[in-house]
């Protein structure tokens, strides 16, 4: 029989060696996940960066780590990597992005507005998800994979917030919006951008149903209220909410017509002819309904509530086509 001491220092041999193999196996892939997780976080605080200069404001280290969630011994770190890599530059406290640092941060913003764009577009997701998907693919998404996306959406110039997409070289157009709050009473304007952070206000905003393209008109405008009408709907805001309404004022040749409304807020025995469908009906969605009968100029009556009253059956061109109310939120017609 074998000396049980030789065999116990073989066992505990053995259980050594497959230690140090898992370990040899496992360090590589560990050292891709943490260098991934670094180039993320380092591509979140080029584009943090951008933002605060863009709206003309400064960022010191601390900014950035509370802006980021993260403990300011990391972002410290990354940043010192970023400043040997010629992406950041620091003075006085506060950091500032290099030529090199706003051409990578403009890449990073690219795709994830792409992305968004292509959410909108080609996919059923919920515009809340739109963000999140995005904030995980704009540092997953190769070159060639963006641009096959741009290619497929016809290079759009906007993202579905209103956005301005930057161009494979870096170029970003001008806007000319104003925060809704600045309007006067009585100003009438089209939503043109919807800021879609912080969660718990883009929340609010959506929750209304007021959608990029939709004519609004103040109706008061004051340091407790911004109340506006839009689409047979009158909407109060506080100040803070409403600044993330982006606006342009209509043109005087642009006719704001009150009596417009949702196809969803007909009332039994109404009429109404169809003047539009709202931009926020995009892709596959548009084409049925247009392919419906559901276009300008069509007379359209509510017919018949489901049980839970959605959907609901409309006559269109003597035909009774059910619409869920979310879908019939996107048609604009006139009471008659």
């Amino acid at each position: 029989m074998a000396d049980p001491i030789v065999a116990l220092s073989i066992f505990f041999g053995l259980i050594l060696i497959l230690v140090v193999l898992l370990k040899v196996v496992k360090l590589p892939r560990l050292l891709r996940s943490k260098a991934l997780k670094d180039k993320t976080i380092m591509e979140d605080i080029l584009k943090q960066l951008y933002h605060v200069e863009s709206n003309g404001g400064n960022a010191g280290i601390n900014d950035i780590s509370g802006a980021l969630e993260l403990k300011r011994k990391k972002v410290l770190g990354l940043i010192e990597k970023a400043t040997t890599l010629n992406l950041i530059t620091s003075r006085e406290g506060y950091l500032s992005l290099t030529k090199a640092g706003k051409e990578y941060a403009l890449k990073i913003i690219r795709i994830h507005r792409l992305w968004e764009k292509y959410l909108s577009e080609k996919t059923g997701i919920s515009k809340l998800d739109w963000h999140p998907s995005a904030e995980e693919m704009e540092h997953k998404l190769s070159p060639e994979q963006v641009e096959t996306i741009d290619s497929e959406l016809g290079n759009p110039r906007f993202d579905p917030h209103g956005d301005p997409i930057p161009t494979e070289q870096g170029d970003i157009g001008l806007v000319n919006w104003r925060p809704l709050p600045s309007l006067h009473t009585g100003t009438t304007a089209k939503i043109v951008h919807i800021e879609d952070e912080p969660d718990v206000i883009y929340r609010q905003i959506i929750d209304k149903k007021l959608n990029i393209g939709a004519q609004i008109k103040v109706l008061e405008s004051n340091e407790q209220v911004v109340r506006i009408f839009s689409e047979g709907n009158e909407y109060n805001f506080t100040p803070i909410v409403a600044a993330n309404i982006s606006v342009a004022e209509m043109r005087q040749k642009e006719l704001f017509d009150e009596r417009s409304q949702r196809l969803s807020e007909l009332q039994d025995g109404e009429k109404g002819k169809i003047i539009g469908i709202s931009s926020e009906c995009r892709g596959a969605n548009r084409r049925r309904l247009l392919d419906l009968g559901f276009i300008r100029g069509t007379e359209i009556i509510p017919e018949f509530y489901s049980p839970m009253k959605d959907p609901r059956a409309y006559l269109v061109r003597n035909t009774l086509i059910a619409l869920r109310n979310n879908q019939a939120d996107h048609i604009l017609v006139l009471k008659s």
